[in-house]
Parts: structure tokens; sequence; C-alpha cells
């Protein structure tokens, strides 16, 4: 966000490519699954596969020249991702062609969307029409409240994995003062879940893709916000502290629309289209079909030569780490 670089790396879990990306004004493109090898040879996927790698840049065209060199799958992955037949780079200025776009506002949890971010996704909605696409108002179905649980599972089983590996790693026990509280209390939860809650919640993620893969037979693309709010200060998301009521409630009214697509692992990218009146970039969220990234780089490097950001800066940086 500062420049002094053209990219940095980032991984994407529940929106930890898209969310930064969307609050410092950057472009943030979380790829399908499998489509970047994860974890290295000892580590064959993060979080039952929600996990991904990339990077955020400030430019599509440098997202797309990464995508090329770290994408492909290493020997023994348990994921595969549909090969491109063009270099990604190459996708940069073709055409999308006149796309079916569906858009939503309305948050999956049913909490509330700040007025900025639902203008943010007005604004792009436009320019989309400008641009020849076709749009419609429109949102997949699923149960969000049963996702979120199912993910939450998967995660704090993974944490409490993470924890009992640095045990080995030490040489002792992981104890409190190690680790942040949230991940501490992930982890003692993570402890506690069976084999059986862990499959349930596997199978749980599954059947919502499927319903979500439905959805995109219709369309080419869903457009959302990225977030719930604005970018947020310093110090709202404490993850050291032990008040986790305020912490969760907190995290739940910021964050809301990133997460489903690192369940299903479909790519979908945040594209820095609005600021605010206070010159704090909003981005707005665009989805694909499974293995179709090609076409979100098409679409978004239209966006950027239609609306361009790459002079655009904040006054202030806001922090928004997750």
């Amino acid at each position: 966000a500062s420049a002094m670089l053209p990219a940095a790396h980032a991984s994407d879990g529940g929106g930890s490519i898209r969310i930064p990306a969307s609050c410092c004004g950057l472009f943030g493109l979380k790829p399908t699954r499998g489509r970047i090898p994860m974890g290295g040879p000892d580590a064959g996927e993060g979080w039952a596969g929600m996990g991904t790698d990339h990077v955020v840049t400030r430019s599509v065209r440098d997202s797309a020249a990464f995508l090329d060199i770290s994408s492909g799958p290493d020997l023994g992955d348990p994921y595969w991702a549909p090969p491109s037949p063009n270099s990604f780079l190459s996708e940069v200025g073709r055409s999308p062609g006149a796309l079916r776009i569906a858009f939503t506002t309305k948050s999956p949890s049913g909490n509330p969307v700040h007025q900025d971010c639902i203008s943010a996704v007005n604004s792009a909605v436009q320019l989309c029409a400008e641009l020849g696409h076709l749009i419609e108002e429109a949102e997949p179905s699923y149960d969000d409240q049963e996702f979120q649980r199912a993910t939450v599972v998967v995660i704090d089983s993974h944490t409490h994995s993470m924890l009992k590996e640095g045990e080995v790693l030490k040489g002792r026990d992981v104890v409190r003062e190690d680790v942040e509280f949230a991940t501490w209390k992930s982890a003692e939860a993570g402890r506690k879940i069976t084999a059986a809650q862990y499959i349930q919640a596997i199978k749980t993620i599954h059947q919502t893709s499927r319903k979500i893969a439905h959805f995109f037979e219709d369309y080419d693309i869903l457009l959302t916000p990225v977030l719930l709010q604005p970018p947020i200060p310093l110090g709202f998301l404490d993850t050291k502290s032990e008040d986790l009521s305020t912490y969760y409630q907190n995290l739940y009214s910021f964050y809301g629309f990133t997460k489903l697509f690192n369940g299903t692992g479909q790519p979908s990218m945040s594209v820095p289209l609005y600021w605010t009146n206070n010159n704090l970039p909003v981005g707005v969220q665009f989805t694909s079909r499974f293995g179709d990234d090609a076409l979100l780089l098409r679409l978004a490097a239209q966006l950027e030569e239609a609306r361009p950001w790459k002079d655009r800066f904040t006054t202030q940086l806001p922090s928004c780490m997750f």
C-alpha cells in the first residue's frame, strides 16, 4: 500500500488476502483451491482446503504474473486446479465478454452492512453495466450459520493440531503465555472436538459448496461487498484480549462475505474501486466459478482500465489483519 514493493505474500483461509487488500486500496486475488501448492513438502493443505497462498499487489498485471510463477501442483498435492490454457499474464487485457453478474449487498449472516460498503457495490454495479455486462440482483441460498459452525470446527481442530506440532518443535508443552488468548481458546475448543464432529463439519462444507456451484450455473460472477464495514481502527480486533465476547462481536460485525469462498474453493478477488468521503478504500468482491481465475483477471483488468486506482492513496494507513 505504501508502494515500497510491487507485491507482498498473503494467505487466505477466511479472507486474509481480500480483506487487507480491501482496506489498503490494493488488488487481492484468492486463487482457486489447488492453484498454488500449499505449505511445502510437509503440508498439503490449510484448514481442510480452505486456505491458499498468493499475493496482494497494486496492479492486476503483477498479480497475474505472480500467479504464473507460483501456480501448478506439487507432486503429492491433495488438490489440483484445472490448468489454464493460457498464461495468466496474457489474460490481462483480453476482453471478458458480456458477463452475467449477480450482485447483492445483503450479508449472509444477516448482520448490518455499512452504507459505504453498499455504496461501493452500487458504484461497481453501475460501472459493470456501463461496460456492457448483464446485471441482476440475486444471491445464493444456503445456511450461513450451519456453514459458519462447520468452519469453526475445522479451524479450532487445526489450531489444536498446530499447537501440538509446536510442542514437538519446542520440546516442551505450549503454555498460555506462548500464544494470543484467542488462539489459546481456539486450541482448547479444538481439543474437545471428536472425529465424528470433524467429519460432519467437512460434510457440511462440501454440501454448501454444491449449492453454491448450482448458483453459478446461472451467473458468471457474484459481486458483493468484501466487508460489512470500511477499514477499522487499530485495536478493534484484539486477539490478545481475554474479553472474547467483545472480540467475536467485533469480528462478526466486520467480516462476513469472504469465508464462503474459502469453503467452496472458488477464486475470489477484492478490487479497489471505491473510496469513502474520508479517503479510505473500500474494496468490492468478485467471485467466479471454480477454476476460472482467468475470467476474474480479465474482468479485473477491464475494471482497472475503466477506473484506475494506481494513483490513489490514503491519508491514513488502516489496520485490518485477519
